[in-house]
């Protein structure tokens, strides 16, 4: 009998620890945690391993999410993205404040290549193209990449000059002569002819000479046109190709003088690309033309952009925001809003660094802010670029029920 009583006693014992510790970890299993890997520009694309996008080949970013499952807040989105992530994802946030939402015109423009930012590589002594390691335009190259070879008996010669100093210097070694002057004199011609501080440390290295040289990249950038093929012979002087750096663009477009007149040089206007779904980025006044064209009476209005994710192209169609009325009032852009049947939403940047879906209410605005009625308040973070990444894994973890925050 007693030992009946023992048995019973120790089973109950085992029940409570088993609840007790049942009780400790269910804090910890209301925090569900996934991870996948998804592209900035095509969002619907998911995928369990790190690689490229299989629509447009750019590579995928990693995305990891917590989602809330307890009883306070039931089915709360939770994204946390590192600072590279989000730099990948070209995800961009704002603060929250006043802003004018008066009646706002939009002019057409076009994306185009900034003047400023081309280059172009020639020849710096003749001879025959050898082999050319860019062949394509569009590759982009880096400063210190070989660009071509170049069989060239005048560098030869201006090799052995540099030899034969060295050799001088270590074998005469007379008084009256300044070898390290004249060794440091020819050292600067072959870097004058295209040769690199490496390749003349490894020609002193090896004391040999080279009728065939790998002429190095001085610029970077995206290669726009090749001037010359396999075997062709070159001059002094002779274009090889030309470059542009594509992080920064113009926005041209032609306005009536009316219109133009409401540009200043150094002004920030607003710039929507329908290419890329109506983003709306900042850009800069850099030229405005003094005179009418004699034809059209129209004016030139420049702009650049600044385009570090690459996701802006030469030829794509832009349209120029042009306020003309002052509303001042708490709006966001409207890039920031993600609208469907069930209202309108943003996502705030939590204090922990995580992103969250909250719902709010909007008025009527104009094509750059939205006025805010109900939901977030002046000083929270939002996210401006990259909402759609961000909601494809809301939807992606809770389907189109998706919870969003309340305030």
């Amino acid at each position: 009998m007693n030992k009946i009583k023992i048995i019973v006693l120790l089973f109950c014992l085992s029940g409570v620890m088993a609840c007790k510790q049942k009780s400790q970890q269910q804090p910890t299993a209301n925090m569900q945690s996934k991870a996948y890997y998804t592209c900035s520009m095509h969002p619907q694309v998911h995928e369990n391993k790190p690689g490229n996008c299989p629509i447009c080949g750019m590579k995928l970013i990693k995305v990891e999410s917590a989602t809330n499952t307890g009883n306070n807040k039931p089915g709360l989105v939770k994204i946390t993205l590192t600072a590279s992530q989000m730099q990948l994802a070209g995800i961009q946030t704002d603060t929250v404040r006043e802003q004018n939402t008066g009646v706002e015109k939009t002019v057409s423009g076009t994306v185009s290549s900034n003047e400023n930012r081309t280059s172009e590589l020639s020849a710096r002594i003749g001879g025959r193209i050898q082999r050319l390691f860019v062949k394509t335009v569009g590759e982009t190259i880096a400063i210190g990449q070989p660009v071509y070879a170049l069989y060239s008996e005048d560098l030869q010669e201006v090799q052995k000059e540099y030899l034969l100093a060295r050799q001088q210097h270590k074998v005469l070694n007379n008084p009256d002569v300044d070898y390290r002057q004249l060794i440091s004199a020819a050292e600067d011609k072959l870097k004058l002819l295209g040769l690199s501080a490496k390749q003349i440390t490894n020609l002193a290295a090896s004391g040999k000479t080279s009728s065939t040289i790998n002429i190095l990249s001085t610029v970077n950038g995206t290669v726009t046109e090749i001037a010359v093929h396999e075997g062709d012979y070159v001059t002094e002087g002779s274009p090889i190709l030309k470059t542009q750096d594509l992080n920064s663009l113009w926005v041209e477009a032609q306005l009536y003088a009316n219109e133009a007149g409401k540009f200043k040089v150094g002004g920030v206007v607003t710039l929507y690309f329908p290419d890329l779904g109506n983003q709306a980025i900042n850009g800069k006044v850099e030229f405005v033309n003094p005179e009418l064209s004699d034809a059209s009476k129209v004016n030139l209005v420049r702009v650049s952009v600044a385009n570090t994710h690459g996701l802006i192209k030469p030829g794509m169609l832009a349209y120029i925001a042009i306020s003309s009325g002052s509303k001042k009032t708490l709006a966001i852009p409207a890039s920031a809003i993600l609208s469907d049947g069930r209202g309108d939403r943003v996502w705030l940047r939590n204090s922990d660094g995580s992103f969250s879906p909250q719902a709010v209410k909007t008025a009527v605005g104009n094509s750059s802010f939205i006025p805010i009625v109900a939901g977030i308040k002046a000083g929270d973070v939002i996210v401006t670029s990259g909402v759609y990444l961000l909601n494809s894994e809301a939807i992606f973890k809770n389907g189109n029920d998706q919870s969003t925050t309340k305030n």
